[in-house]
């Protein structure tokens, strides 16, 4: 084999490897949506559903979670980008305790569950049907922050021998 085949598909093999998802969320699951599974009824697929956390609702025995979903990228993530693209809403419920104080509005979450039934409530003055997941795994991620990079160094933009900035070389040694 041609080396110079033979480098790109390691490269591409390589990078694959880094867009797997975390090992609770790896699997096969139906490609189902949440809107596609309330406008044709799937009770008992399994599925892979995430999204941003609305609101997070302890019970007795369980805690269930209204999420609005949003499609998935490679590694199970809940995909923000930069459009408002959504599959509607939909509520998963798992048993045991969930702090609303860690599972707060605006997290990425995802879980894995079978879709159980279907949940009537109103989001304003609209009748909204909302399916909903037993889940069997939650999969919190965590929270991704933006950090801006600040030069250590006060030089202008043409680096440290910026001819009005920073340091320069004279006929003596520094001017």
């Amino acid at each position: 084999m041609n080396m110079r085949f033979l480098l790109p598909a390691v490269a591409a093999l390589s990078l694959a490897a880094c867009a797997t998802a975390p090992k609770p969320l790896q699997g096969q699951f139906s490609g189902v949506t949440p809107r596609d599974s309330v406008a044709a009824p799937q009770v008992g697929t399994q599925v892979r559903w995430g999204g941003k956390i609305i609101a997070t609702n302890p019970g007795q025995g369980q805690t269930c979670f209204q999420l609005l979903s949003r499609p998935l990228n490679s590694s199970g993530r809940p995909d923000s980008g930069s459009s408002d693209a959504s599959d509607g809403r939909f509520v998963a419920c798992r048993a045991g305790f969930y702090d609303p104080a860690v599972f707060e509005p605006g997290r990425d979450v995802t879980f894995i569950g079978t879709i159980a039934g279907y949940e009537d409530t109103k989001i304003g003055e609209f009748d909204y049907k909302l399916p909903k997941i037993q889940a069997d795994v939650v999969y919190l991620w965590p929270v991704v922050r933006d950090v801006q990079v600040v030069p250590a160094y006060p030089y202008g933009p043409w680096g440290p021998y910026d001819p009005w900035w920073g340091p320069r070389w004279g006929y003596r040694g520094w001017w």
